[in-house]
């Protein structure tokens, strides 16, 4: 069951959120940024396994994967932005696929509609912090 009370996302400081939380030009500095950290991922974590452990899932797939269940979220509430398409990162869609078709994984996922309701309001309270200050 996803709890949002145990994530905690320092949208100030991690690169990997702050396309979610900026506006204008910091927000396309912050999405080239993003396509950067992907590329390095796909190029040198990936490579050319099907998960980053080889064959098998294990826990650096398990923490990516929860990055990207979250990130698509976060696509769909800027809106514009989808990061990990079959012709820019080939292989690291194909490891969305096979990650998010293994049944451990496809019955255990978070619900996203819940995910998206969390992300929007975590984001309007870190909007309003900022507007505070």
């Amino acid at each position: 069951m996803f709890d949002p009370n145990l994530i905690n996302i320092s949208l100030q400081t991690q690169p990997m959120w702050e396309f979610f939380a900026k506006h204008g030009e910091e927000q396309q500095k912050a999405i080239e940024n993003n396509y950067e950290i992907l590329r390095t991922i796909e190029e040198h974590g990936l490579g050319d396994k099907n998960f980053f452990g080889g064959d098998q899932i294990g826990v650096a797939d398990l923490v990516f994967g929860m990055v990207i269940h979250m990130l698509a979220a976060m696509e769909e509430l800027v809106g514009g932005v989808k990061f990990i398409k079959a012709d820019s990162f080939p292989r690291l869609h194909a490891w969305v696929r096979h990650f998010s078709e293994h049944p451990v994984i496809k019955d255990n996922v978070p619900d996203y509609t819940r995910v998206v309701d969390f992300l929007k309001k975590r984001r309007e309270l870190y909007w309003k912090s900022q507007h505070n200050h």
